[in-house]
């Protein structure tokens, strides 16, 4: 057991290391989208399914709560995954598919953010918010595994991580949501809503 553990720990280092000069371009782009949506008064929206549902959330409470200091603003960012009232009241009367599009249909506006987190590029629902946050006007990106599936094509920024594993994958995922809200919580200081 000890060995297989180390082996995963340093696969997933391994990883971090390779894919660090090349997603820190993209990593800035993404920050950068972020920190002008807040600035103008926009919101993130966030969305994604299990692990990616358990990051939308993580990442929305660092940027409303804090990440590292506390002197800062809350931050206008919303997980479209935490509502079960909303999850299951849309999944039933319209289709799981839809649980994410009728959010933004209801909660975007132009000029907003809106973050699909997704080790696939695959899920339907995911791909319907995306599809309605274009209708809105709203800015997008993602946060993708493996080839970054048919939701690389329907963002403006796309952040890749080509692992083959969910867990590897969720794990770089893990570490790029906290560099945004590192930068994000750096450059937003003294800022007044």
């Amino acid at each position: 057991m000890r060995e297989a553990i180390r082996q995963s720990l340093e696969e997933s280092g391994r990883l971090l290391e390779s894919l660090a000069s090349e997603l820190s371009e993209p990593i800035e782009r993404a920050a950068l989208l972020i920190l002008e949506a807040f600035r103008r008064r926009r919101k993130l929206l966030i969305l994604g399914n299990g692990g990616s549902a358990a990051d939308a959330q993580h990442l929305a409470a660092e940027l409303v709560g804090r990440f590292n200091r506390k002197e800062r603003q809350a931050l206008p960012a919303l997980a479209l995954t935490t509502d079960t009232s909303i999850l299951t009241s849309v999944g039933n009367d319209f289709g799981f598919a839809c649980i994410f599009e009728r959010q933004i249909e209801a909660l975007a506006r132009e000029g907003d953010v809106v973050l699909a987190i997704s080790t696939s590029g695959l899920s339907e629902n995911v791909i319907r918010g995306l599809q309605a946050a274009k209708g809105k006007g709203a800015r997008t990106l993602a946060l993708l595994g493996r080839d970054g599936g048919k939701i690389k094509e329907l963002v403006e920024l796309a952040i890749i991580v080509p692992a083959q594993e969910t867990p590897r994958i969720q794990e770089v995922h893990l570490a790029i949501e906290h560099v945004l809200c590192q930068e994000i919580e750096k450059y937003i200081i003294g800022f007044k809503f």
